[in-house]
């Protein structure tokens, strides 16, 4: 797969619109990113996913994802090696951090406490 696989599906994907952040371009739902092509000229394809989604999609497909370094990593960000992925994972890979997004769109909002002092 290529960055313009990437791309056209993540742009299939319903309400997704794509973006810029930083200089590369991301893709959004509802405003907000569910992936991006940051790390494009390294070969990868970005995800923003839970921590335990990424454990599942890392423990799974070992030599196609791998954590991005950081904090980011540590709180689900996910590099996808292009190169290294079929139309169907990264379709599937792009489905899921769209509807984590989607998902974090409907919840109700929990109100906060006053704060005191």
């Amino acid at each position: 797969m290529k960055a313009a696989d990437f791309r056209r599906i993540a742009l299939s994907l319903q309400g997704a619109e794509e973006g810029s952040h930083m200089g590369a371009a991301d893709f959004r739902v509802a405003g907000r990113i569910f992936a991006t092509l940051a790390s494009e000229k390294h070969g990868y394809g970005n995800l923003m996913l839970t921590p335990e989604q990424q454990a599942d999609f890392v423990r799974e497909l070992p030599d196609v994802f791998l954590p991005i370094p950081g904090g980011w990593g540590r709180m689900g960000a996910t590099h996808i090696r292009l190169a290294k992925t079929s139309e169907d994972v990264l379709a599937g890979a792009l489905r899921t951090a769209w509807k984590l997004r989607v998902e974090k769109n409907t919840r109700p909002k929990r109100k906060r406490a006053p704060r005191r002092g």
